[in-house]
């Protein structure tokens, strides 16, 4: 719905990416899958750090032996430093980790894949798209349209029906999370996308933010060093 207007307005992107465009589409479905099986299996504290954290250093590892994307000593020093600053900075716990089962591991790890997947898979597409915001737009709309399809055939109108009850926030994430990952996108298309993902993650130090000032949560040790790290890794990537 988000995305629908600007898709009307840029037109469709070059036929050179809609493969990668339906690849993506795919990738995005088996992440939303695995990443719920993780949240039903484990908490979110364990899940995240290997989902989140992982994912920028397979990113880079596929980006650089697949695409030939450059990638100096210094920024793949960064981007595994703020992998790490991820981890600490969403670890609550030394047992978080080692309490995790192993079907939720299965899960995590085959999320970080998926996210590596489709945000190389999105960097090459709109690269040859010719319009990164024409393939953002395609991308949010054929994705909409793929995730209703799938819940009706899940859970036939019931699928559906919960969507009217958090319309409103639904449509203010689905305003932000496009308008999120198109920057990433269209960054893609400007820098490594390596680099690009990796930046993409430090969301996470927003976020501890947002938790410590305004929601009045404790300023844990393993936030402060996880800042460091991550902010360290980041003077790495700028130094790339």
């Amino acid at each position: 719905m988000i995305s629908l207007p600007f898709l009307i307005w840029f037109g469709l992107p070059a036929a050179p990416s809609w493969p990668w465009l339906g690849a993506s589409v795919v990738l995005h479905m088996a992440y939303y899958l695995f990443l719920t099986g993780a949240y039903r299996l484990a908490d979110m504290g364990q899940v995240y750090p290997i989902a989140r954290g992982s994912a920028p250093l397979m990113t880079g590892l596929i980006a650089v032996l697949f695409f030939a994307e450059p990638l100096s000593r210094t920024g793949a020093a960064g981007i595994a430093l703020l992998g790490l600053g991820i981890f600490v900075m969403s670890m609550r716990s030394a047992h978080d980790a080692a309490g995790m089962n192993r079907k939720a591991l299965f899960f995590a790890l085959a999320t970080a894949i998926t996210i590596s997947g489709y945000t190389v898979t999105d960097g090459a597409g709109a690269r040859a798209s010719g319009n990164p915001f024409a393939y953002t737009a395609a991308l949010f709309v054929a994705e909409g349209i793929a995730l209703t399809v799938f819940a009706f055939w899940r859970k036939g109108t019931e699928g559906l029906r919960p969507i009217l009850g958090f319309l409103g926030p639904g449509l203010a994430g689905g305003a932000m999370g496009t308008t999120a990952y198109g920057i990433a996108i269209w960054a893609m298309t400007m820098a490594p996308i390596p680099l690009v993902a990796a930046v993409r993650e430090t969301s996470v130090l927003f976020g501890a933010a947002i938790a410590v000032v305004f929601l009045k949560e404790p300023l844990r040790a393993n936030r402060v060093i996880a800042a460091v790290l991550i902010l360290a890794g980041l003077v790495m990537i700028r130094l790339q």
